[in-house]
């Protein structure tokens, strides 16, 4: 029978005895931090995940980027894998750690691009070694956490066969995690487009070094500001967009009623600008991390 990720989630003995795993309980109020997203500029770094790109003019590397996130007034600053200099070195991450620390930011974390929702097999091992190797990078950043995903299934695959698969590497790589004290955070991305599915799959994994990435522009719902609402409290990481998904089009986001509802829901972390708009992400950045600056403080 081809159940559906929400009936399979809801349904399976897998999911039912995993529900022990509750929101994050954060004493006090809000504490909000602001971050950038090296996403935002992905058409501007020469490096990229599957090799290198011409950039005529202002081309972004890591440590402009550092500058950048400094310049412009955040706490953070969020590292995307896909932009690194390859290969990866050690000697290349100690260099960032180190840029990061004089510019008086922390590294709020990295992001993998992992397809999980694989059978056993040398592909998904292959996909395991990679989130295990970036779980290593970010140590040596310092960084605390890494956005994953659960992975797109292949043709003729159920997607509840593909969510078990993906529940079996993310507890696997969430106990390599651990070791080091970094979380993995989902993201509601791919086939995760409400909160009911991303909250059932933070309880299925059911580890404490596990959560939400939470991503206001990736749900695909009615009232998007809803299912942000209720998978809050089960954040690890915010990637905030300027643009939401409402009746299969882009509109734009109301920032200040994300920001409210996490504060509501007393989120105590890193909020990282993604921009995906169309502007050019030089000019369109700034005023809107001053804004949020202002919405934040």
């Amino acid at each position: 029978m081809d159940f559906s990720r929400r009936s399979f989630l809801a349904s399976t003995a897998l999911a039912s005895a995993a529900f022990a795993a509750e929101p994050f309980k954060r004493h006090g109020a809000a504490n909000l931090r602001l971050s950038l997203a090296a996403y935002s500029f992905r058409t501007f770094f020469r490096d990229q995940k599957t090799g290198t790109r011409e950039v005529e003019k202002n081309a972004m590397d890591m440590h402009r980027f550092i500058d950048f996130c400094a310049d412009h007034g955040c706490d953070g600053t969020e590292l995307t894998s896909y932009f690194f200099k390859k290969p990866v070195t050690r000697d290349t991450l100690v260099a960032l750690r180190r840029r990061a620390f004089l510019r008086g930011l922390e590294i709020s974390g990295t992001a993998v691009g992992n397809n999980f929702s694989l059978p056993k097999g040398d592909a998904r091992t292959a996909q395991i070694a990679y989130v295990k190797q970036w779980i290593d990078h970010a140590a040596v950043l310092g960084a605390p956490h890494i956005r994953v995903f659960a992975g797109r299934e292949a043709k003729g695959v159920t997607r509840a066969q593909a969510d078990q698969w993906a529940i079996e590497c993310l507890r696997e790589c969430c106990d390599y995690a651990a070791k080091h004290g970094i979380f993995l955070g989902i993201e509601n991305h791919d086939s995760i487009g409400d909160a009911k599915s991303l909250i059932s799959f933070v309880r299925a994994v059911d580890h404490p070094w596990f959560g939400v990435n939470l991503d206001s522009g990736n749900f695909r719902t009615a009232n998007p500001y809803e299912d942000f609402a209720a998978a809050a409290p089960y954040a690890v990481n915010v990637q905030l967009k300027v643009e939401i998904k409402k009746a299969g089009k882009k509109i734009a986001a109301d920032l200040p009623q994300f920001i409210s509802l996490l504060e509501k829901s007393k989120y105590q972390g890193y909020v990282a600008l993604e921009f995906e708009a169309a502007e050019n992400p030089y000019q369109a950045i700034p005023p809107l991390l001053k804004k949020l600056t202002g919405l934040i403080g």
